[in-house]
C-alpha cells in the first residue's frame, strides 16, 4: 500500500495523478527494483484501511485532520 498523503497538503502529489492515467509503474525497494500495477482503493476499502495504517503510523491521521481530501490510498501488485 502507498498512500497519497503529502504530508495533509491540499492537492495530490503528481504520482496520484500519474497512477490514475497509467497505473503501470517501476519501483525500488531498497536495492531492489520491480515493475508493480497500481490499484486505487475505492472508498468503502479505503476507509477500511486507513485507520489500520493510523494505528501504526499516526502521523497519517494528523495528515487526513489537516485537509479535506480523502488521501487516496494504492495497492501495488508485482509484474
Amino acid at each position: 500500500i502507498i498512500i497519497g498523503s503529502k504530508a495533509g497538503a491540499d492537492t495530490n502529489p503528481d504520482w496520484v495523478h500519474n497512477l490514475r492515467a497509467n497505473p503501470r509503474a517501476h519501483i525500488e525497494v531498497g536495492t531492489d527494483a520491480y515493475d508493480v500495477t497500481a490499484r486505487e482503493l475505492p472508498p468503502e476499502e479505503r476507509d477500511e484501511t486507513y485507520p489500520k495504517i493510523v494505528a501504526v503510523a499516526p502521523g497519517f491521521g494528523e495528515y487526513q485532520a489537516k485537509t479535506s481530501r480523502i488521501i487516496p490510498l494504492f495497492e501495488l501488485q508485482r509484474v
